[in-house]
């Protein structure tokens, strides 16, 4: 069965590669990356001190980014803390800033999670992830949406995923940055892919991702990029003439205020690639081995690809514009996480983890247990597509599944998600 799958998504691979030229879109940077862009010069200005930054029209050293992240942590201690995610090949840390208040109480909060500069050389992310954490620390307090968005979410904030691309040529300068982490693997084809073979082997800046990731319970997020502006939602995998993502809906309307937000303050920008500003990531071109896709599948975590500038190491005079129209749709993205469709988050982690189906695999019916009684739970394909709904009747509910295809399936609701063979 795992060779038919296989080969089925291999299958899928390349009918969506032709289907996705047809289309005449502007290349994916994904897919594509423009040698020009990678090394054409530009006005790429460091900050070798946090007072530097303070026009936030340079880029950090690396030195300066660490001493940034320490700093608000002494500025704003009941406020924020550093995760560690770990470290890459070369020794730099990868870095989180967690931000929620210290309270005595046990309101659950949904986590949020952004994460920037995957590639390398697309730093335009870096330096807006930064702002957006300035930002959000300086405004608690004095500005109320974004008082109650911290009280209300927990959000982390990754603003450099690939350090060692970053800092390709040394700590003291992002000029001569690269897409790839130091043992030339492009770390957006390397997560385990739930519709193909993974090409190489785990990457350690993956693997510590993913023990991050695991040990949160993220419902919504998006990866930063770079090289067109572009809000790119799941499938990466699929066209959505193949593989629809269920939320495909949710999705677009997500994007279309993002775009809508950002080109109030200036209507020129999301433009490159469609109109819209927005598209299926199949649609433009299909790839395997995507964080987007890893995530939505495997975590129930709803990501998306935001491309921000068209250059990808954009000039370092140019930061402050881009910030202009991205400050706003960038933390209205994070309130989205109290808008979420059904059967995504809604309860805390400890639930989420008590529910199972047994036996697994399984060939003529399954027991769901742990799931509350009385909720609505949606049976779904490995696609995520919903094939049906029914309600849970009691702490062990039996469903008769002697009708499905052979293969993997998801079942999900309120209570929590998870998935079963059938043999």
């Amino acid at each position: 069965m795992k060779q038919s799958l296989i080969i089925a998504a291999i299958f899928s691979l390349f009918l969506g590669a032709s289907i996705s030229s047809e289309a005449q879109l502007k290349p994916r940077p994904d897919a594509f990356p423009p040698e020009a862009d990678e090394f054409a010069p530009k006005a790429l200005q460091m900050a070798s001190s946090v007072e530097q930054m303070a026009g936030w029209d340079c880029y950090p050293t690396y030195e300066t980014y660490l001493a940034m992240m320490q700093q608000w942590v002494y500025s704003f201690p009941n406020l924020c803390h550093i995760d560690t995610i770990g470290t890459s090949i070369r020794g730099r840390l990868i870095l989180s800033m967690y931000i929620e208040p210290t309270t005595d109480d046990d309101l659950y909060r949904p986590e949020f999670f952004y994460s920037s500069t995957i590639h390398g050389d697309e730093i335009t992310g870096f330096v807006m992830m930064l702002r957006l954490i300035d930002t959000l620390l300086h405004g608690y307090g004095s500005n109320p949406q974004y008082t109650n968005l911290i009280n209300r979410t927990r959000i982390s904030i990754n603003p450099l995923a690939n350090p060692d691309g970053t800092y390709y040529r040394g700590n003291n300068t992002v000029q001569g940055s690269r897409r790839y982490n130091a043992n030339n693997v492009d770390l957006n084809r390397n997560y385990p892919d739930p519709f193909a073979t993974t090409k190489a082997a785990l990457q350690q800046e993956n693997e510590m991702m993913i023990s991050y990731v695991s040990a949160h319970n993220f419902l919504l997020s998006a990866n930063l990029h770079g090289g067109s502006e572009v809000m790119n939602y799941p499938w990466d995998s699929f066209t959505s003439r193949q593989q629809p993502h269920p939320n495909a809906d949710w999705w677009e309307e997500v994007c279309r205020r993002f775009v809508d937000t950002s080109r109030a303050y200036n209507s020129s920008h999301f433009r490159d690639v469609n109109s819209q500003g927005y598209i299926a990531g199949g649609d433009w071109y299909v790839i395997s081995g995507g964080r987007q896709d890893y995530m939505n599948y495997v975590h129930n975590c709803l990501e998306l690809t935001m491309e921000i500038s068209t250059q990808k190491s954009l000039s370092s005079d140019r930061l402050p514009e881009y910030w202009q129209f991205l400050q706003h749709p960038l933390v209205n993205y994070i309130a989205e996480i109290h808008s979420l469709p059904y059967g995504v988050g809604i309860v805390p982690t400890e639930a989420k983890s008590a529910v199972s189906v047994y036996p697994n695999p399984a060939v003529g019916s399954i027991i769901l247990r742990g799931f509350p009684s009385g909720e609505i739970a949606a049976l779904c394909d490995i696609a995520g597509r919903e094939l049906n709904r029914f309600t849970i009747g009691g702490e062990s509910t039996t469903i008769d599944i002697s009708v499905l295809p052979a293969g993997i399936y998801i079942i999900r609701c309120a209570g929590g998600i998870t998935k079963f063979v059938k043999q």
